[in-house]
């Protein structure tokens, strides 16, 4: 039995792969409460110095020549893991760490409203790749150690490991589950979360969830609410990404000069900014200059905000489609956070409650990951919700159809009967459902 196990679990190559999979998820990890560090200082730094903002489109300018100039391929961000993990290519550059966290960081000091995630992902994919390299990974350990990568960034920089893991192995493919992924992305979710919050990394903290105390009727009624948030949120998240990706269309289709295309994006989002006569919708929209702006965590603690939503839409479209970096899930989440606080009033919901029903699932149909960000919702809120969270998340992956942030996304198991599977969401994302 002991040379049983010796040779079929403990392999010299099995050690090589746990031991790269944790320094692996410990670099990330350190690299992700940096970052978060780094995005907390500048933006209370804009907020010292509202002016920074006309330096928008310079900013968009130099960190378009930077891409150019030293890592183009790097450009294609969270699409360029996923297609590394499909397929293997040409990889992932080692320079996507350094610039997409220069960019980033950029784009928050000079007030694009943008996230956090995609350079989360990225960094932990870009660092994953780089050992993939001089390891000399091939095959199954390759990928295993790309989707760790992806996990620890997703979990360290929200302080949700569980969600992490369950992203990663949920997030390349439609209705498909890499269950044999999951234990290696586990590991690497959590020690990334330990990595980052070793550093003293803080996240944003949300208010325990619990639902009203109703009979069999009331909490029927209570969960069909849900759904109807939830399927709102689908068509929200729906109209955002075709959003981002048609304007990013048309600056390609009418714009040559890729290192113009940040310029005039940046330009747009002044004009947005004199348009709505204020600065709360820039930047991640968890902190705000002043008490009473719109913010993400505010959403939980005051009363029904009807239009925040669609304005942060509107802003955080104009900075991404342009090519600013940064990721979509911080301001997904500001959205339907308050498209949930907007639609509490209707649905007679409590504020805080649609505001986290809201919240996880227009991420997760966005994304396209329902499990993980039902896990989400219960790491985040409680677990006393998860019967709302569950109904929601679902329904807002099947209003949102074959569309999403991520175009490299393969469809497993169609959501419906009349879509063909195998086909990424770029070779469908004409099609609305």
């Amino acid at each position: 039995m002991r040379a049983f196990f010796t040779r079929s679990f403990v392999t010299p190559a099995r050690i090589r792969f746990v031991l790269a999979l944790l320094a692996m998820a410990l670099a990330v990890g350190t690299a992700c409460a940096g970052f978060l560090w780094s995005l907390d200082a500048v933006t209370r730094l804009r907020f010292a110095a509202p002016w920074l903002l006309y330096g928008l489109p310079l900013c968009g300018l130099a960190v378009a020549w930077l891409y150019r100039r030293f890592g183009s391929r790097a450009e294609g961000g969270n699409n360029l893991i996923l297609d590394e993990i499909h397929e293997p290519g040409g990889g992932v550059p080692l320079a996507m760490a350094p610039l997409v966290l220069i960019g980033t960081v950029a784009t928050h000091l000079f007030g694009g409203s943008a996230g956090r995630e995609g350079t989360a992902v990225q960094l932990g994919g870009s660092l994953a790749h780089g050992l993939v390299d001089r390891l000399g990974l091939t095959g199954k350990a390759r990928r295993l150690l790309l989707m760790g990568g992806v996990a620890a960034g997703f979990g360290a920089v929200f302080g949700t490991p569980l969600a992490g893991a369950v992203f990663a192995i949920e997030v390349l493919a439609l209705g498909g589950l890499d269950l044999a992924a999951l234990v290696p992305c586990l590991v690497a979710a959590l020690v990334g979360d330990f990595g980052c919050r070793l550093w003293g990394a803080h996240h944003t903290l949300y208010p325990h969830i619990s639902l009203p105390q109703t009979d069999p009727a009331g909490f029927a009624a209570l969960l069909a609410k849900a759904a109807l948030l939830g399927l709102a949120s689908g068509v929200v998240a729906r109209l955002f990404a075709e959003a981002n990706h048609g304007v990013a269309d048309l600056y390609k289709r009418f714009v040559a000069n890729p290192l113009a295309r940040p310029v005039i994006g940046g330009v747009l989002v002044i004009a947005l900014t004199f348009a709505f006569g204020t600065q709360d919708y820039l930047g991640l929209g968890v902190l705000s200059a002043h008490p009473g702006a719109p913010t993400l965590p505010g959403f939980f603690v005051a009363g029904p905000d009807r239009w925040s939503w669609l304005i942060k839409l509107v802003f955080t479209v104009a900075t991404l489609s342009a090519g600013f970096k940064g990721g979509e899930v911080t301001p997904l989440f500001f959205i339907g956070a308050g498209l949930g606080s907007a639609l509490s009033l209707v649905l007679g919901l409590p504020v805080p409650l649609a505001a986290a029903v809201g919240m996880v699932a227009l991420f997760g149909a966005a994304a396209n990951t329902p499990v993980a960000c039902a896990v989400m919702g219960l790491e985040l809120f409680g677990i006393d919700a998860a019967p709302v969270l569950i109904v929601a998340c679902v329904a807002g992956y099947l209003a949102s159809g074959h569309g999403g942030i991520y175009l490299s996304q393969r469809i497993a198991r169609p959501k419906w009967p009349r879509r063909s599977g195998g086909a990424s969401l770029r070779a469908v994302r004409h099609v609305w459902l």
